[in-house]
């Protein structure tokens, strides 16, 4: 007989009860996949974002795929910089996933001065919202940013080294307002240090796509895809499912021994940008055969970027029962089947 793992009887247990969930960035890539699996499990969701960098296309898809359900789903366009906003979002919430934030190494090195207001003043104004409003757990979007320079691999929760860019010292502010209100207020507080998420509903577009995305657009379109560095550079690719698994887990998670740590959230392997390279252009070759003969133009390191990033996901197995779903392989098989879809339908 087939052992239940920790995932189903979370979902189980969602489908028999319903919770008020409060999603932050409900618009954006994360948020927006949130949303949907939570609706999907019969539960209340609020939505709160801005559009500064989410899209209202991405809620009109979840309300499509979600049916009856969307009826169990509020918006609020607002922003999580006006603490008066975080209040009225967190009202009778027993969950919040605080998936908002202005992402991008390079965007914080131009500005950070804006990456400072929306990811460290706008963090603080929802942890006083949801500690005044008696949220249950708290559970915050952190990054494998905060490793820094620490050499080591895979990266391991407790071992840190000094950030390299404005974006990872505002996640590394998070994590430490989060164990300050755990210990001040008793703020029960979970943070998950993504590692290079992808999928679905990811933007291709803008000056700070993440790499897959915008790799995918270029290729379809025939255009030069750039590798910063000489592509050996790797990352730990998380499939967007394996995010969703990771924030359920941790809002519901029972030990208290689980509550108020940080996590990190990947597949627990290294993939390099070359490698990456080969396989995107493997699963769209037959499709658009102009592939077959493509091949990356490379262009200098970026500034503040880390070198190698693979995770230690054992805390994560052992205290919340995470199990990722997806390695690289299945998981950017389905998310090509995505983007050419959409992508193609707007050529």
């Amino acid at each position: 007989m087939k052992a239940v793992s920790k995932f189903e009887e979370v979902r189980a247990h969602l489908r028999g009860r319903q919770y008020h969930w409060l999603v932050t960035g409900a618009a954006g890539f994360i948020g927006s996949n949130l949303a949907e699996a939570l609706l999907a499990l019969g539960q209340r969701v609020t939505g709160l974002d801005n559009f500064a960098t989410g899209h209202r296309h991405n809620l009109d898809q979840v309300r499509l795929a979600s049916g009856a359900a969307w009826d169990n789903f509020h918006f609020i366009e607002g922003d999580i910089r006006d603490v008066a906003t975080c209040r009225e979002a967190c009202t009778g919430a027993d969950f919040v996933l605080h998936e908002a934030a202005l992402g991008s190494v390079t965007r914080s090195i131009e500005d950070p001065l804006a990456t400072h207001a929306t990811n460290i003043t706008g963090f603080l104004n929802m942890l006083v919202a949801a500690r005044d409003a008696g949220v249950q757990r708290f559970v915050y979007a952190a990054s494998s940013s905060t490793y820094g320079d620490h050499p080591g691999l895979p990266k391991v929760e407790d071992q840190i080294g000094k950030p390299l860019s404005p974006y990872a010292v505002t996640k590394y502010a998070n994590e430490l307002y989060a164990e300050v209100f755990a210990r001040s207020y008793g703020t029960a507080s979970i943070g998950l240090r993504y590692f290079n998420v992808f999928g679905q509903r990811q933007d291709p577009e803008g000056a700070y796509a993440a790499v897959i995305p915008q790799w995918v657009a270029a290729m379809i379109g025939d255009r030069p895809v750039f590798i910063n560095g000489d592509g050996e550079t790797s990352r730990d690719f998380c499939y967007i499912d394996n995010v969703v698994q990771a924030n359920l887990l941790a809002a519901l998670a029972d030990s208290p021994e689980a509550v108020n740590r940080v996590y990190n959230v990947a597949a627990g392997e290294r993939t390099s940008l070359n490698g990456l390279y080969d396989m995107m252009r493997e699963l769209l070759q037959e499709r658009f055969p102009h592939l077959r003969q493509a091949a990356p133009q490379y262009k200098d390191f970026r500034a503040g970027d880390v070198r190698h990033s693979q995770a230690d996901i054992t805390r994560a197995r052992e205290l919340l029962g995470y199990a990722p779903t997806h390695r690289i392989g299945a998981g950017l098989q389905q998310a090509m089947q995505w983007y050419v879809q959409q992508l193609t339908s707007i050529r």
